[in-house]
């Protein structure tokens, strides 16, 4: 992949600067359900407000962006892999432990467009590169990273897509490394939300009833799985480390 130091010296894909029209490597999936969340311009300028993501997660996003924080300290060493741009500000305050332990922070994403939008919110000279690839084939070394993030991807895949970003998120990182999920579950059943939500996600996000009827990490042979739930169940995060 070219590559090229830009002004805020991140090393990123030279394609970075395509129009976000051409999205010929993006799965048909992402641009038939969520061209109005990701694809387009006014999207992004209208979702990556911290009310609009606070409104989307139920009041939550503090808690769960610290949930994912916490699990690196306040200063990460090592390479740190997170598996597509998020809205908000969890990647810069992630950048920040990053660069506070002296380690190096890769992003993925598959949309030129999410890739400018967070290039231009990372704090100055951060030890961050920005790299346009499908999560489900990541061109990346095996082994190669000591943690690795999926913040509130996996219920936006097919479940066939899922299962192979979840296979490489754990083909490269490192043995002892953690891949850390943060992602909807299906609500405890005295949860209202389990009732009133169901019909919102089958319209808004088609995909992420699979996670109330699946267990993300349910096949994982050979690795410890560490589990924390949030909001009367309606969201989860997972700690497998290898």
């Amino acid at each position: 992949m070219d590559q090229h130091i830009d002004g805020f010296g991140h090393l990123t894909p030279a394609k970075l600067d395509i129009p976000y029209k051409d999205n010929t490597a993006a799965p048909d999936y992402l641009l038939l359900h969520y061209w109005w969340a990701y694809a387009h311009p006014l999207a992004v300028k209208f979702f990556d407000r911290h009310w609009i993501i606070n409104l989307i997660l139920l009041g939550n996003y503090r808690r769960l962006r610290d949930a994912a924080l916490s699990e690196f300290g306040p200063a990460l060493p090592g390479s740190t892999l997170q598996l597509a741009c998020v809205y908000g500000d969890l990647t810069c305050q992630l950048a920040r432990r990053v660069v506070a332990g002296g380690g190096s922070l890769d992003i993925v994403d598959v949309l030129p467009i999410q890739l400018r939008n967070l290039k231009w919110k990372l704090p100055c000279r951060s030890p961050v590169r920005l790299l346009r690839m499908d999560t489900t084939a990541l061109d990346l070394p095996d082994k190669s990273y000591d943690q690795v993030l999926l913040y509130f991807l996996l219920h936006e895949q097919p479940a066939r897509e899922r299962t192979r970003t979840l296979r490489e998120a754990l083909r490269v990182v490192k043995p002892g490394g953690k891949v850390l999920i943060l992602d909807f579950a299906a609500p405890y059943r005295w949860n209202p939300l389990r009732y009133i939500w169901r019909p919102l996600l089958a319209l808004l996000e088609p995909f992420a009833l699979d996670l109330w009827r699946t267990d993300i990490a349910a096949r994982l042979p050979g690795a410890e799985i560490r589990r924390e739930r949030f909001f009367g169940g309606f969201f989860q995060k997972i700690v497998i480390t290898r």
